[in-house]
């Protein structure tokens, strides 16, 4: 018996799994006690017992054991356990405790049972253990003794793997929300399937705003509500928390469940209002899926949930998308046209051309748009369209404005120099430059070195960046911009969404009407209306209006029978390079001797062929 326990104890000590330990108890009893057979059952929280450790009883009589409700009537064990004392058995035929599954023990050749309970250190049932006989008979002295003494080794064990799992579970839980945590996430992946099953992950879309609004307090209340929310659609057991505002779900195909509709359940119970301490909270989540097909390695997987994560954040806040292969081509396009546009900024291959900005009626230039181009090696212009999937890099946005701003004072500051009639430079602006702590002191330093005031600066920003403005960062760096004496455009305007509120909550200097209302203009469309409104608001807020997109004679007389001065598009030019604006500064620019005459003509709105207007069209 003593080398029993000492062979037990080592293997506790090793940190040996529960199973092979007990199970190797079981048969060392076996073999000291002959002609009698060894069942170890466990206690669960509901009272109820499941099959652990039995090495000589037949599997099906195990399997029928399991799940059975512990009571007075429950045969040995669920007795046992019931009344937390030794029960014994003598004839299982004959005792009423066994009358409900004696014909188990019967088709099994057990006769008799010997089961005593195995208690925790805090005096809980933790199992049983039982000694089956084949022949109806008690247990003898020696055979209660040996089990007397084992019963000390199950404790021992089942308490040293009850702590295994709580370390574990401390380990594997996320302490905030009580999901597992990052950890046992990248564990359950390395255990799935080849395929059959898909993958969630999800996004809290203003988290930030809730922490710099009502601090972080709140944001952790947050966190926990959609963690719980997440939980409560798609079960404890399949969700994970696995960053900062990061969820993710595996679902398997044999759940069949469709992963869609699930993300378009856990969407819904997400966005219900949630109350953060004293504060009311309206989260909404983003959700990318990718589907472990036949062929792809867990770590594809994962990345192609990310890709559609990343995808969906940007084109579909607040939504769900599933992965398909068109969004790797679209990353390894926007890989393309960073790497293109890094590599013309380290060869000085980026250059500023400029669109005019004209008076409609006397067709002199008052001011540009500067607007980037890239040259390629062997010297083809590519315009801002064909490399506008980098600038959604911030890195690389932000070097490409830096670099603009170096060329518009050198190119600005030259014409100056030559006494070229010059009034303003729009210089635009991207959401990532909003987050550089050099701005506006890159654009003094810049400007200041060529010898340009700074009022000859317009910034021009476009409603997309104020749409991404949850913590009103944006707002807040264009009031300090303008209280340094900057000008601001706000470009594209009509396109996002709340643009009225913007002129109220982020106050601007110009506003430059979309080029998709001016091609609406005529007589008897909508738009000719949304535009006079913008036109009479705009006067009302004191603010100036540049309308962008003009191509026809027709659109410019309306406008400017509407009240609208200024304006830029094709009817006048295209983007040109410095030398050529140069050029057709020092003839159109404003300050001209012929200007009264070409107003006076224009004022009247003659139409003639001779007309500035049409003069103008190149």
């Amino acid at each position: 018996m003593i080398e029993v326990q000492n062979s037990i104890l080592k293997m506790v000590a090793q940190g040996d799994d529960l199973d092979a330990t007990l199970s190797k108890l079981c048969c060392e009893l076996e073999i000291l006690l002959p002609g009698t057979r060894a069942s170890i059952l466990t206690l669960d929280t509901n009272g109820l017992l499941h099959p652990l450790v039995a090495p000589s009883l037949p599997r099906d009589y195990s399997a029928a054991l399991d799940g059975i409700a512990i009571g007075p009537a429950a045969g040995s064990c669920g007795t046992a356990a019931y009344l937390r004392r030794v029960v014994v058995v003598d004839d299982i035929e004959s005792d009423p405790r066994w009358s409900a599954s004696k014909h188990l023990a019967q088709a099994a050749g057990l006769k008799a049972c010997f089961s005593s309970p195995i208690f925790g250190s805090r005096g809980q049932v933790l199992a049983t253990f039982a000694l089956y006989f084949e022949e109806p008979r008690g247990p003898t002295a020696f055979e209660q003794s040996v089990v007397e003494g084992c019963l000390p080794l199950c404790m021992i064990a089942f308490e040293r793997y009850g702590r295994v799992l709580e370390r574990e579970r401390l380990a594997y839980t996320d302490a905030l929300t009580g999901l597992t945590n990052r950890a046992k996430f990248n564990k359950d992946l390395e255990t799935a399937p080849v395929s059959g099953w898909s993958l969630l992950l999800i996004d809290i879309d203003n988290l930030k705003n809730v922490n710099d609004t009502f601090g972080h307090a709140a944001g952790d209340d947050l966190i926990a509500v959609v963690a719980a929310r997440i939980a409560g659609a798609a079960g404890v057991s399949r969700a994970y928390r696995i960053g900062g505002d990061e969820f993710a779900v595996i679902l398997d195909d044999a759940t069949a469940i469709d992963p869609a509709e699930l993300a378009e359940l856990i969407g819904q119970n997400v966005s219900i209002p949630a109350s953060c301490g004293e504060h009311t909270a309206f989260p909404t989540i983003t959700i990318g899926i990718a589907h472990a097909a036949t062929g792809l390695s867990v770590a594809e997987v994962r990345q192609n949930a990310d890709i559609a994560l990343y995808h969906a954040k940007e084109e579909n806040r607040g939504g769900v998308l599933i992965y398909d292969a068109a969004l790797t081509t679209a990353i390894s396009r926007r890989s393309e046209a960073i790497h293109k546009v890094a590599t013309a900024l380290k060869e000085d291959r980026i250059e500023a051309w400029y669109q005019p900005i004209v008076r409609i009626d006397t067709g002199e230039i008052v001011g540009v748009e500067a607007l980037a181009r890239m040259r390629t090696v062997d010297g083809a212009i590519v315009p801002a369209s064909e490399f506008f999937e980098a600038t959604k890099d911030a890195q690389v946005a932000a070097a490409l404005t830096r670099r603009m701003i170096e060329c518009i004072a050198r190119d600005v500051g030259a014409w100056l120099r030559l006494g070229i009639p010059f009034q303003h430079v729009g210089i635009n602006l991207s959401a990532a430059d909003f987050s550089c702590t050099d701005l506006p002191e890159s654009l003094e330093i810049a400007f200041k070195r060529e010898g340009v005031p700074l009022h000859h600066a317009i910034l021009e920003v476009t409603e997309s960046v104020y749409l991404g403005d949850r913590d009103r960062r944006v707002a807040k760096k264009i009031a300090s911009l303008r209280a340094a004496g900057l000008r601001i455009a706000l470009d594209d305007f009509g396109t996002g969404f709340a643009s009225l509120t913007h002129l109220i909550t982020v106050p601007v200097d110009i506003i430059k009407i979309d080029k998709s209302f001016t091609a609406l203009l005529s007589p008897d469309d909508p738009g000719t209306g949304v535009v006079e409104g913008i036109l009479h608001i705009a006067k009302r807020l004191g603010i100036k209006v540049v309308v962008e997109g003009i191509e026809t004679l027709e659109q410019a007389e309306l406008l400017l029978e509407r009240g609208c001065v200024l304006g830029q598009g094709y009817l006048y030019w295209k983007a040109l390079p410095a030398d050529q604006i140069c050029a057709l500064l020092r003839e159109r620019g404003q300050g001209r001797d012929s200007v009264s005459e070409l107003n006076e003509a224009l004022v009247r709105l003659s139409g003639h062929p001779g007309s500035l207007l049409q003069r103008g069209m190149t």
